[in-house]
């Protein structure tokens, strides 16, 4: 315990330290007047393919320093996230106009139909500055649209069009040391962050808190540009219209790109420069998800309370009220649910699967409700790219103990005590469920290797992920099953009878009810599952963790409630086959989950194009 305790400790101080004091997020940056500011560019993206690829794939203008990956993590690399250098380059509180970037090469006949290819597809150039994606707003009949990148270009009357200039609006705030240390709830502050001294600093500093872009096709000169290097003045006036294109592009022909920077001082303090990117939208149809759910689990414990408060403990108290001539007359008048006794405890079918997946299934609950919780208390931002992926996966090793104990002790609760094969149920619990997934994983990679997309897992990454599963989740697990064999075993109330009770007849298939049992979990999920699915295919921040977190505790009692009320109806039907059923009860939920994502994918998705998609 005290180990754990080690380990426990040892992973808070990691996120401490990697998110300063300000959890969402990283801690602020302070800029002085002409400090420069790098862009950086990160995979593009489109809702069309759900492929990203890389920025560079593309005949865009490339760093003078020429491209480099910046630091990722693993959830990152996993989300096809690649961020490298660009060649757009600021200077704090600087106002820059007509700054000429590159020419390209000639348009050469792949590069032409690729970039007619990623126009069609709707793929959109993802930028970051200062951690901030930058955002685009457009108006549509009076309403205001918020957007994340910028498309490459448009089509328009057959003619295909490159936003070749790009108009920047970098919002800044005042750096106020007082006012940080104040949001950051901690008197250590000064010596947290950059230019904090005891002292202080007569030279203002800025913190970025906005990034918008407009994109526009503007006509270049091709002759003009000819001698220009990189960061020059463009020598004529450029004119930005977002509602007019002017350059479609020609195999064998050049593009000029061209941008401007203004920077405005801000009201919006660092804390809050994420407000743009998560406006609260939707808020009262999570209140209502979540009060149908409460609406559920009332009713479903209603029907709990009445059984075993009523039905069952009446039942009870009346028959330890006869004595023993009676018992045994009552025994004979016996119904329902008091019949199966010597047969209710039976091993199941399959006692081993069985095992294997209840403690898959609680390494998985763990590993869930564990990152909700940490990313509702503000640990896992959307700020910090990666970091609900890493956490997800980090979580789930770690919890491969309780997978192990759970799997082991239930097998020996079975098998009476026998600790016959207990090892053997710890490596399949090790296995079952990451190999299923590893298998999958490895069939859609190499699918996007053939793509070329960022979205495909480097080799290295690969290789990494195997030596966690095989260096760190199985001996975990090996080692919780170690525990539960050595823990002492459940004991059965009552002896089970050598020869099993026949099952009369049902009036309908026992498996109906219990696939028709997952609908009530279902229903308290899928209200929070359309805007998961949102968030993973349409490119929208998921952020509303603290929503998510108590609907998972929710749909944890309605499905615990639902296997109970269904074991229960068997029994009374003196069908004492109740294991599997009760696993299916609650797990037939699944079922839904996966038609509902068909529906998704038909009605959602339909602009969904390729194969590989």
């Amino acid at each position: 315990m005290a180990s754990f305790g080690i380990l426990v400790l040892t992973i808070f101080l990691v996120f401490q330290s990697g998110y300063g004091f300000y959890l969402p997020g990283s801690y602020p940056h302070k800029y002085k007047v002409g400090d420069p500011l790098s862009v950086k560019v990160n995979s593009l993206t489109s809702i069309d393919t759900e492929m990203p690829f890389s920025y560079y794939s593309l005949p865009f203008c490339k760093p003078a320093e020429g491209v480099k990956d910046s630091a990722e993590n693993l959830g990152e690399l996993l989300m096809g996230d690649r961020i490298e250098n660009s060649p757009y380059r600021f200077k704090m509180y600087t106002n820059e106009t007509l700054i000429f970037l590159c020419q390209s090469g000639k348009l050469s006949a792949d590069e032409f139909k690729l970039l007619k290819e990623r126009i069609d597809e709707m793929y959109q150039v993802n930028l970051i500055l200062d951690n901030l994606p930058a955002i685009r707003y457009t108006v549509k009949e009076g309403f205001v649209s918020r957007w994340t990148g910028y498309p490459i270009g448009v089509k328009f009357q057959d003619m295909y069009y490159v936003f070749n200039h790009l108009k920047f609006k970098v919002l800044v705030h005042k750096y106020e040391e007082t006012n940080v240390a104040r949001v950051m709830g901690t008197g250590d502050a000064v010596d947290v962050f950059p230019g904090g001294g005891k002292g202080g600093s007569d030279v203002p500093g800025y913190m970025v808190v906005g990034f918008e872009v407009i994109p526009c096709s503007v006509m270049h000169n091709g002759n003009v540009v000819k001698d220009l290097k990189m960061y020059d003045k463009y020598p004529s006036e450029i004119k930005c219209d977002t509602t007019t294109v002017t350059v479609p592009i020609k195999e064998g022909e050049p593009i000029v790109f061209t941008y401007e920077v203004a920077f405005e001082e801000s009201d919006i303090k660092w804390p809050s420069r994420w407000d743009a990117y998560l406006k609260m939208e939707g808020s009262k149809v999570h209140w209502f998800s979540i009060l149908n759910s409460l609406m559920v689990i009332t009713f479903l414990a209603g029907i709990v309370l009445v059984i075993f408060l009523r039905t069952v403990r009446r039942d009870l108290t009346r028959y330890e009220e006869l004595d023993k001539e009676a018992q045994a007359q009552m025994n004979e008048e016996l119904s329902g649910w008091k019949l199966v006794v010597g047969d209710v405890f039976r091993a199941p079918s399959h006692p081993a699967l069985l095992c294997i997946m209840v403690g898959d299934g609680v390494q998985i609950l763990g590993m869930g409700v564990v990152t909700i919780l940490f990313a509702a208390l503000g640990f896992m931002s959307p700020a910090s790219r990666g970091t609900l992926i890493t956490g997800m996966l980090f979580f789930y090793m770690i919890l491969g103990i309780a997978a192990g104990y759970v799997a082991v002790r239930l097998w020996r609760t079975i098998g009476c005590g026998d600790h016959k094969g207990w090892a053997s149920v710890a490596w399949k619990a090790a296995c079952f469920f990451p190999g299923i997934a590893f298998l999958i994983l490895t069939i859609l990679n190499f699918l996007l290797w053939g793509s070329h997309s960022t979205g495909a897992i480097p080799f290295s990454l690969f290789v990494i992920l195997l030596l966690l599963w095989f260096c760190i989740s199985v001996p975990l697990t090996l080692f919780g099953g170690y525990f539960g064999a050595k823990a002492p075993h459940i004991e059965y109330p009552v002896r089970t009878n050598q020869i099993p009770r026949e099952i009369p007849a049902q009036k309908y298939p026992s498996w109906l009810l219990v696939l028709g049992a997952g609908t009530l979990p279902f229903g308290t999920l899928f209200i929070e599952l359309f805007f998961i699915m949102s968030s993973i295919w349409m490119g929208r921040v998921y952020y509303v963790f603290g929503f998510l977190l108590i609907v998972m505790v929710l749909l944890v009692v309605v499905c615990a409630e639902v296997s109970l009320v269904l074991t229960y109806m068997h029994l009374c039907v003196e069908d004492w086959k109740w294991w599997w059923k009760s696993f299916f009860a609650s797990g037939s939920v699944a079922i839904y989950i996966f038609l509902y994502s068909v529906n998704y994918l038909i009605f959602d998705l339909k602009s969904l194009s390729g194969p590989v998609s």
